[in-house]
C-alpha cells in the first residue's frame, strides 16, 4: 500500500469529533430490527466510522461498547452480522482500497450504514478452515474478471449490496495465489440462496453461486496474491470480536438466570440462596470474568499489532467458557430455559463461537505453536 493510500484511508476512517452512544442510537430502533435497519442507524451516527483509530485499526473498547449495546436487543444473528463487517470485512475492504473508484465507493458506502457487505470466505469446495483448498476461482484479464464458483454459510449474503469474495487466482495452496474480489450482489451470475436454519435467522445467512460473473478489473480489491495475507492479519480481530461477544452475551444470560432464581422458589425460599445453585453461578461468573480480563490484556495486541498468537488465546478462551457457562444457566433456568428466546436456544447458537473464526480444536493447536513464547512471556 503506498503512502497515499494509507493517508487516505486514515482520513476514512479517523472517529467522528462527537460520537453517540450506541446505546441511544439503538434505543430508538423498533423492536426486532434487522441486521440492515441497525448498521444503517450505526453508520448514521458515526458508530461504525468511530469504531477506528487514526491508524486504521479496530479501537477494542468502542468495539466492546458497540457489541455490548447490540447484543442487549437480543438477537443473536443481527450481533453476528454487525460483528463480521466490523471487524473482518470492512477491515478488508479498507485495508485493499485504492483511492478511488468502485472499491472506495463502496467503502464509504458500507461506512455509513448505507449498504451491507458480506465477507464471503467459506467456500463450498472445501472445508471451512482449509481456505488454502478453496475452488473458487476468478480469472484476471486486462479488460475484465471473471469469477466461478461457490460460498457457503455468509453471513449477511440475503441482504448485502456488496460481498467481498475470496477467490485463488492461480493454482495452488501458497498464500500468494488469493485475492480479494468486491461483488455486487446483484451481479448477472451471482445467486443467492438463504442457509436452511432456525438459528441466527437474524443474520441473513445464505450461500452463493457465482457462474461467469464478469467485473471491471478495478473491483479487485488490493494486489493480487495478498489476499490471505490480508485475511490472516484481520482474521484476529474477529476472533477479538467474537470474545468482546462472548462476554456480552454470557453475562446478560447470566444476569437474566440470576433474576430467575431469585424469582423461584422451592420451600419458602428463593433457588438464588441455595448453596450448590450459588457455587454453581459463581463458577461461571468466574470463567466470564477471566475472559474479560483477557480480552482487557490482550486487546490493544490483537487489534493494533496483528498478534495471531494473542488472537488465538482469546478463541480457544471462549470455546473453553461459553459453552460450559450457558449449559449451566440452561439448566438453572429449568422449563423456562425452553422458552423460545430461552437459554437453551441461545447455548444452541452461540456454537457458533466453537466454529466461525476457526474451529476451536485447531486454534488451540495454533495456541501449542506458540506454547514456548507464550510460557516464557507467562515467567516474565
Amino acid at each position: 500500500m503506498t503512502d497515499r493510500q494509507v493517508q487516505a484511508n486514515v482520513r476514512l476512517l479517523s472517529p467522528p469529533p462527537e460520537r453517540t452512544e450506541p446505546v441511544t442510537v439503538l434505543d430508538s430502533l423498533p423492536d426486532r430490527p434487522s441486521a440492515a435497519l441497525v448498521w444503517e442507524a450505526c453508520g448514521a451516527a458515526g458508530l461504525i466510522e468511530g469504531l477506528y483509530g487514526r491508524a486504521g485499526h479496530v479501537v477494542p473498547g468502542r468495539l466492546a461498547e458497540l457489541l455490548a449495546a447490540v447484543d442487549t436487543r437480543g438477537d443473536n444473528g443481527v450481533t453476528l452480522s454487525v460483528l463480521v463487517q466490523a471487524a473482518s470485512a470492512l477491515p478488508v475492504l479498507a485495508a485493499g482500497a485504492p483511492d478511488s473508484g468502485p472499491v472506495r465507493a463502496a467503502l464509504g458506502h458500507v461506512r455509513s450504514g448505507a449498504a451491507t457487505l458480506a465477507l464471503a470466505a467459506t467456500d463450498r469446495a472445501a472445508a471451512g478452515s482449509d481456505l488454502a483448498d478453496l475452488g473458487t476461482e476468478v480469472t484476471i484479464g486486462l479488460d475484465e474478471l471473471v469469477l466461478n464458483g461457490g460460498k457457503r454459510w455468509i453471513t449477511t449474503a440475503c441482504t448485502a449490496r456488496y460481498l467481498l469474495v475470496l477467490a485463488r487466482h492461480r493454482p495452488g495452496r501458497h498464500f500468494t495465489s488469493f485475492t480479494w474480489v468486491l461483488v455486487p450482489a446483484d451481479a448477472p451470475g451471482a445467486r443467492i440462496t438463504r442457509a436452511d436454519t432456525d438459528l441466527l435467522t437474524g443474520a441473513d445467512t445464505g450461500h452463493i453461486e457465482f457462474r461467469d460473473v464478469r467485473l471491471p478489473p478495478d473491483h479487485l480489491v488490493g494486489r493480487p496474491g495478498r489476499g490471505m495475507v490480508a485475511f490472516a492479519q484481520h482474521m484476529g480481530t474477529e476472533r477479538l470480536a467474537g470474545a468482546l461477544w462472548a462476554v456480552a452475551l454470557t453475562s446478560r444470560v447470566l444476569a437474566d438466570t440470576k433474576e430467575r432464581l431469585t424469582r423461584r422458589h422451592v420451600d419458602g425460599r428463593p433457588l438464588w440462596h441455595n448453596a450448590s445453585v450459588r457455587q454453581r453461578f459463581a463458577a461461571c461468573l468466574v470463567q466470564v470474568a477471566q475472559l474479560d480480563a483477557l480480552c482487557d490484556s490482550l486487546g490493544d495486541r490483537v487489534a493494533g499489532h496483528h498478534d495471531l498468537a494473542a488472537a488465538a488465546v482469546l478463541k480457544s478462551a471462549v470455546g473453553l467458557v461459553v459453552d460450559p457457562v450457558l449449559a449451566v444457566c440452561a439448566q438453572l433456568q429449568g422449563a423456562d430455559g425452553l422458552l423460545r428466546d430461552g437459554a437453551q436456544r441461545i447455548r444452541s447458537e452461540a456454537a457458533v463461537f466453537a466454529i466461525g473464526g476457526g474451529v476451536s480444536e485447531l486454534v488451540l493447536d495454533t495456541v501449542a505453536d506458540h506454547a514456548d513464547a507464550l510460557l516464557t512471556e507467562l515467567r516474565t
